[in-house]
C-alpha cells in the first residue's frame, strides 16, 4: 500500500509541475487552433500534453473509455497523442489487425518502446524480442510444442493435479461450508502445472494452509509494476523512478531479482541432475529439453520465464470469469454438463476433450467478453497505411484491443454484450454440442494472429477443458455474494478482490 501511495504523490506532483509549466507557456488561442487542425479520430489533444487531461481524467475507465471512442470512431479506429510518448493508433477494425500481424508483419515488431516495459523481467525471451532472436526462438518453441511427448507429459501432469489436489480442495471446502476464492485456487493450479510443465519442478502452491511461494509473490508483484508502466499517463514518471531506485521501480527491481536468481538455481539443479543421470529428456518438462539440445543458461532461463508468464494467469482467467458467467446463466450451464456428460471418459483423454466443442464455445464467449490480455501493441518500422487510410509515421505505436472488439456492433451483432456460446456453434444440438464455426482470429485475437500466433493456444485449450469438465460434473459453483465482479486489466486481467465462492454438490455428480 505504501509503495502505491508513494507512486500517486510523485506521479500527482510531476503533473501539478507539468499544468503550471503549460499555463504559462501555451494561450488559449494557440490550443484553439490546434484543434481546429485536428483531422483524426481520437481523445481531445492539445499542444504538447496531448490528451493527457482526458486520459487521466479517465485513469480509472480505461477500457470503457477506448471501447467508447472506437465504437464511435467511423473506422473503429482512434489516434491517440500522449506526453512523452510516441503517437499511438489503436484500432478494434479486424482488417487493420490482419495486416499488422499478418500481411505486413515485417512492418510490425514489438519495438523498443514496447520491450523496454517488460525487458527488466522478460529479458531476451520470445515474447519480448523481434528479428532473428525471435525468429531462433519461436522455430525452437514450435518444435517442442508440437512433441507427442510433450502432450502426453501434460495430459499425465493435468491428471495429477486435477484428480489428485484440485478436485480434493473443492471437495474439502463443500464439506467445510467454506468461502473459497475460485479465483485464488485456480492461479496456484496454473502456476503449479506451467511449472511442472516448463520446468520439472513442484510449487505444492494448492496447499492452501501453506504461505503463498515467495516466487508466485514475485511473479505477481513484478507483473503488476510492469503493468502499471504500460498504462502510466506519463512514461517520464516510471523511468525516473527507475533511474531513482525508488517506488515500484524498487519493488520491480526486487521482485525480478527473486524470479531470475530462482529460475537460474532450478536451471543450475536440473543440469546437474542431467549430468549424473545422463537422462536424454524425452517425454520431459520443456527445460530438461531445452538444456538437453545444449542451449545456454541464459536463453533457456529467459524462454522458461516466458513460458511461464504466459501459461500461469491467462488459463485461470479465462476459467475464472466462464465459472462467474455460467452461475448467471443456468441454461447454458446446464447445456455445458449435458454435454460433458455425453462425452465424459474415466480418466479423461486427450481425444475426448478434443470433442467437447461446446466446453471450447463456452470458453471463447467467455474470453471474447472478458480477454485475458486487453490489448497488443507493435511498432511502425516504417511509414504505411491501414486499410481503412490510417496513415502510419515511422516509430508510431500501432495497439489492437481485443477487449474492445469483442464490444462492437459490426464484429458481434446487437447482442455483443450478451453471453451467447452458441454463436460459436454452426448448427448447435440438442446436449450443446456441434461443430464449431471457424472464426477468424484477426476478429477474435485473443491468442494473437499471423505468425506470432500463440504456440500453446491448443494446450491452454486442453487444460481449460480438463479443469471445467472435472469440475463442472461433480460440483456447483455459486458466487458467495451478490455484487458484479470488477475486471482489472494488468498484464493479464483479473478480477477485483478475487473470486468468492461456495461450492456445492451437483445433483448427481460423480465421486471425485
Amino acid at each position: 500500500m505504501a509503495m502505491w501511495v508513494f507512486d500517486d504523490l510523485v506521479e500527482g506532483l510531476f503533473l501539478v509541475l507539468l499544468f503550471l509549466f503549460l499555463t504559462i507557456t501555451f494561450s488559449v488561442g494557440f490550443d484553439h487552433a490546434f484543434k481546429k487542425k485536428a483531422c483524426c479520430f481520437g481523445p481531445p489533444s492539445y499542444p504538447f500534453i496531448g490528451c493527457l487531461v482526458s486520459f487521466y481524467q479517465n485513469r480509472r475507465r480505461l477500457l470503457e473509455w477506448y471501447t467508447d471512442l472506437l465504437s464511435e470512431s467511423p473506422s473503429q479506429t482512434i489516434v491517440v497523442h500522449r506526453l512523452g510518448a510516441r503517437r499511438t493508433v489503436v484500432t478494434a477494425n479486424a482488417a487493420n489487425v490482419e495486416y499488422v500481424l499478418k500481411t505486413n508483419f515485417s512492418n510490425f515488431p514489438k519495438g523498443k518502446p514496447f520491450t523496454e516495459i517488460l525487458g527488466d523481467l522478460l529479458g531476451f525471451g520470445i515474447f519480448n524480442v523481434d528479428g532473428d532472436l525471435w525468429s531462433s526462438q519461436r522455430k525452437l518453441a514450435s518444435h517442442e510444442f508440437s512433441t507427442k511427448s510433450l502432450r502426453e507429459f501434460v495430459m499425465r501432469i493435468l491428471e495429477e493435479e486435477v484428480e489428485g489436489r484440485l478436485l480434493p480442495l473443492l471437495e474439502s471446502a463443500m464439506e467445510k461450508n467454506e468461502v473459497l476464492d475460485l479465483q485464488e485456487v485456480l492461479k496456484r493450479f496454473a502456476f503449479e502445472t506451467v511449472c511442472k510443465v516448463s520446468l520439472g519442478v513442484d510449487p505444492c502452491c494448492l496447499d492452501l494452509s501453506r504461505p503463498v511461494p515467495p516466487l508466485v509473490r514475485a511473479f505477481d508483484r513484478a507483473s503488476e509494476i510492469c503493468a502499471m508502466r504500460g498504462m502510466a499517463p506519463v512514461y517520464a514518471v516510471w523511468k525516473m523512478k527507475r533511474a531513482f531506485n525508488v517506488g515500484s521501480e524498487r519493488k520491480l527491481k526486487e521482485s525480478v531479482q527473486l524470479v531470475h536468481s530462482s529460475v537460474r538455481e532450478i536451471i543450475q539443479n536440473k543440469k546437474r541432475k542431467l549430468e549424473e543421470d545422463r537422462a536424454e529428456g524425452d517425454g520431459g518438462d520443456l527445460l530438461t529439453r531445452l538444456l538437453s539440445a545444449g542451449h545456454g543458461e541464459e536463453v533457456v532461463r529467459d524462454m522458461v520465464i516466458s513460458f511461464i508468464m504466459a501459461g500461469r494467469d491467462t488459463t485461470s482467467a479465462a476459467m475464472t470469469w466462464l465459472f462467474w458467467l455460467l452461475s448467471q446463466h443456468p441454461p447454458i450451464e446446464s447445456a455445458i454438463v449435458a454435454h460433458v456428460d455425453s462425452l465424459y471418459r474415466d480418466p479423461l483423454d486427450f481425444e475426448t476433450l478434443k470433442e467437447m466443442n461446446f466446453v471450447k464455445a463456452c470458453l471463447c464467449e467467455s474470453m471474447r467478453l472478458y480477454p485475458p490480455v486487453v490489448w497488443d501493441s507493435k511498432h511502425a518500422a516504417a511509414d504505411d497505411t491501414l486499410p481503412d487510410g490510417t496513415a502510419l509515421r515511422e516509430g508510431d505505436r500501432v495497439t489492437y484491443f481485443p477487449y474492445g472488439m469483442g464490444r462492437m456492433e459490426h464484429l458481434w451483432g446487437k447482442d455483443r454484450f450478451e453471453f451467447r456460446p452458441d454463436r460459436w456453434l454452426e448448427e448447435p444440438e440438442a446436449d450443446g454440442g456441434g461443430p464449431l464455426k471457424a472464426v477468424s482470429p484477426y476478429k477474435f485475437p485473443v491468442f494473437q494472429a499471423g505468425p506470432r500466433v500463440c504456440l500453446g493456444k491448443e494446450m491452454a485449450f486442453i487444460q481449460m477443458k480438463y479443469v471445467v469438465a472435472s469440475i463442472l460434473r461433480r460440483f456447483e459453483i455459486r458466487p458467495a455474494g451478490s455484487n458484479r465482479p470488477v475486471f482489472v486489466p494488468l498484464l493479464t486481467a483479473h478480477m477485483a478482490g478475487g473470486f468468492k465462492v461456495v461450492v456445492r454438490k451437483r445433483s448427481g455428480g460423480n465421486e471425485p
